[in-house]
């Protein structure tokens, strides 16, 4: 994966998706064109139905597009092979699931490690740099917590350590706080606007909320497979995050 630090790292070009019921073709998309810059928070925003989760499918190479193109990196995914996909996701991307999925037998610093499992790291480093992510999204205190012992929020926050700790390129967040309270899904958001800004990672989110859109760089709406607008949202974003550093800056001069 070429790491060009200007212009897109993604490109998406004339992308379609047919899927055929009985003697129906359906278009879930139907000549989807956009890019994405390299550090940058993307919202693709739709209501169920829309084409939205069929596109992030796609540019995470789980499913092939019926026509069209998607460079990611410079490399063109919709000509690789599954075996090719496997290894680019596991090397270069991360996911965060609406609904956590976390092992519930495992805490949540093995939680956060078990990615790393897959890559062949030792079980000593996969310890210390799952500790190390999950101190950033500030668990320290429930680091032996399994997930029965943890609130939806906590659960979500593993789940943004978990895939950061393979230290992708890319963040996949399908519905991230789908299953969680209006104050809590807020404060995932403002984490995981955090990551953009102070990792440049680039992170593109599927949500049906214009709220939680609201955290975004850039935003991309989506309806019957088709993009019918695409808004430059950086400085509301930036207004947004100038507003939680005053807040935690508040809450900080009340504490001494």
């Amino acid at each position: 994966m070429t790491k060009n630090r200007s212009g897109p790292v993604i490109t998406v070009k004339d992308l379609y998706k047919v899927y055929r019921i009985g003697e129906n073709r359906v278009r879930a998309l139907n000549g989807v064109s956009f890019s994405i810059n390299r550090g940058e928070f993307c919202a693709i925003v739709g209501t169920s139905g829309s084409g939205k989760s069929t596109l992030l499918n796609m540019l995470a190479g789980l499913e092939k597009p019926t026509k069209g193109e998607i460079i990611i990196g410079g490399e063109h995914m919709e000509t690789k092979n599954e075996n090719q996909l496997v290894r680019f996701r596991r090397e270069h991307i991360g996911f965060i699931f609406q609904s956590f999925n976390l092992m519930g037998t495992m805490n949540a610093v093995e939680n956060v490690a078990l990615p790393l499992t897959f890559q062949g790291v030792s079980k000593k480093e996969r310890t210390k740099r799952a500790k190390k992510m999950v101190h950033m999204v500030g668990l320290d205190k429930y680091w032996d917590h399994k997930p029965n012992q943890m609130s939806g929020g906590q659960q979500q926050r593993v789940g943004v350590a978990r895939a950061l700790v393979v230290n992708p390129e890319i963040i996949f967040a399908d519905e991230p706080t789908g299953n969680l309270d209006s104050n809590t899904s807020r404060e995932i958001m403002n984490l995981m606007q955090s990551v953009v800004r102070e990792q440049k990672r680039t992170l593109i989110m599927v949500t049906h909320d214009n709220t939680l859109a609201g955290f975004a760089d850039k935003i991309i709406r989506i309806v019957d497979g088709k993009i019918v607008d695409m808004v430059d949202n950086t400085e509301n974003a930036n207004a947004v995050s100038l507003e939680k550093a005053q807040i935690d800056q508040t809450d900080k001069k009340g504490e001494l």
